[in-house]
């Protein structure tokens, strides 16, 4: 059985922002030049996650305002403490949406539904480095 590992990296300017990642995991598993089998695709991130779904943006914004309303981004709220950071519901909501997903691949491509697309959800982007 043959394997391919590639990594993503992504800079988010958003504390909260979806990324669209279908065509570079398309690409990869073409690079891979496997033709059955499944790409498993996965957040190593603590506070971000990887979903399929649909590529709407009123959808986006539907799943944005039902994460604020069940995790809302209040840093009191959480005992999680990072550093100065109060990440807690970036965490919460990354075990919520789960941080990877198994994708088929048929024939040299991945086998979404006619609507599905693959996603990196960030919940904790825009990170800082402070200090003297």
């Amino acid at each position: 059985m043959k394997s391919y590992t590639e990594y993503l990296w992504f800079n988010t300017p958003e504390r909260f922002q979806i990324i669209n990642i279908t065509d570079k995991v398309q690409e990869i598993v073409t690079k891979s030049k496997i033709k059955e089998g499944f790409a498993l695709v996965s957040a190593m991130h603590t506070s971000s996650s990887v979903y399929v779904s649909d590529d709407e943006s009123g959808l986006k914004r539907d799943f944005q305002d039902f994460l604020d309303v069940l995790l809302p981004p209040d840093p009191k709220r959480y005992k999680h403490q990072h550093g100065a950071d109060s990440n807690g519901d970036a965490h919460l909501r990354s075990i919520l949406i789960h941080h990877e997903s198994i994708v088929p691949v048929t024939n040299g491509k991945l086998d979404l539904g006619p609507w599905q697309q693959i996603f990196y959800g960030e919940f904790d982007g825009r990170r800082k480095i402070i200090g003297e």
